[in-house]
């Protein structure tokens, strides 16, 4: 049984050529990711930063008892649904950031998650990341995972277009696209996952934030937010550029807690690079630790986010490794 495993990342693009015989495709699930692992009667779940959440979902914790004597660790994504069954990542920051056990199991009872397997890391002791996706997903479906806050998912193979029509028509993000013969890679993002997305989703490191206006006046208005240059990141540089700021999408309560965590990463100089395009004068800067997930209609030719909106901080991402998402083909 590994102690630790880092999920393997799919990199955002288009449909890929020759889809017929070489790769298989899942939904697209708006969650976030978690990797389960069952030993010697015990579950630990982690979240991608290698973060223990197990006492976040407790209505997982049944999944070991239909696992039994199978030891295993599994990869998947947690989501909590709305009332049009659609995944919800705005009620799931209701739960991901609880520890105290009664705030969890009062939460638990409103807002019901389900954990949505999709491959299968160990298997009795034994490692599958060097064998192939399709062989996993075999091995995973003998397991028939399925519960009342788990289940496994079917994948698709050939033509897909319909399937991510029907995304589409469900509010879905999308689709990920996986080679069927590739071993699964820990922590690398080298192409053989494909994320293919309805609408513009992805997440942004906050830099910094405005003021409101009237009815928000002296309170948070907008965040401004940026992104790592990939071909920096290359050259080895890391310089945090600006893309624009976000000034919708908040509730009261996330409101509150936006502004707690601004006021404590308040810093008095811009993180963002100087080159480019600049925040406003009037901005106030944070260190850039906080991700967020943010939804948006497209770039502009400045690298701008264009109509944008916040769906929630993401604490299973480290800032450093936010870039820009290129979703050319």
């Amino acid at each position: 049984m590994p102690e630790h495993i880092d999920p393997m990342l799919a990199r955002a693009g288009g449909m890929p050529q020759k889809r017929e015989d070489g790769w298989g495709f899942e939904v697209k699930w708006d969650g976030v990711r978690a990797i389960l692992y069952w030993h010697e009667g015990r579950m630990r779940v982690e979240g991608r930063n290698r973060r223990d959440i197990t006492v976040r979902y407790p209505e997982l914790r049944a999944l070991g008892e239909q696992l039994g004597g199978c030891e295993a660790v599994l990869d998947g994504e947690i989501v909590a649904f709305d009332e049009r069954g659609t995944p919800s990542f705005e009620r799931l920051q209701k739960r991901m950031h609880l520890t105290v056990e009664d705030a969890v199991s009062r939460a638990a009872r409103a807002i019901p998650v389900a954990y949505m397997i999709f491959d299968l890391l160990s298997l009795d002791g034994r490692s599958t990341l060097a064998l192939p996706y399709r062989r996993r997903r075999e091995l995973l479906e003998r397991l028939a995972l399925s519960g009342p806050a788990w289940r496994t998912p079917a994948y698709h193979r050939g033509e897909v277009g319909e399937l991510l029509a029907a995304t589409a028509a469900r509010g879905l993000e999308g689709v990920v696209a996986k080679r069927l013969d590739s071993p699964y890679r820990p922590g690398r993002r080298d192409g053989e996952w494909v994320k293919i997305k309805n609408h513009h989703r992805q997440e942004l490191v906050i830099g910094g934030w405005l003021e409101g206006k009237e009815g928000r006046a002296g309170r948070l208005g907008a965040l401004l937010v940026g992104y790592y240059d990939r071909r920096e990141e290359e050259r080895g540089a890391r310089t945090l550029r600006y893309a624009g700021r976000v000034g919708t999408g908040f509730d009261e309560p996330e409101l509150r807690r936006l502004e707690a965590e601004l006021a404590a990463r308040a810093r008095p100089t811009s993180p963002f690079a100087e080159q480019g395009v600049q925040p406003p004068r009037q901005a106030r800067f944070v260190e850039p630790e906080l991700v967020a997930e943010i939804e948006f209609s497209s770039w502009t030719s400045d690298h701008i986010l264009r109509h944008s909106s916040y769906k929630g901080l993401r604490e299973d991402k480290p800032a450093r490794e936010v870039i820009r998402e290129d979703a050319t083909a």
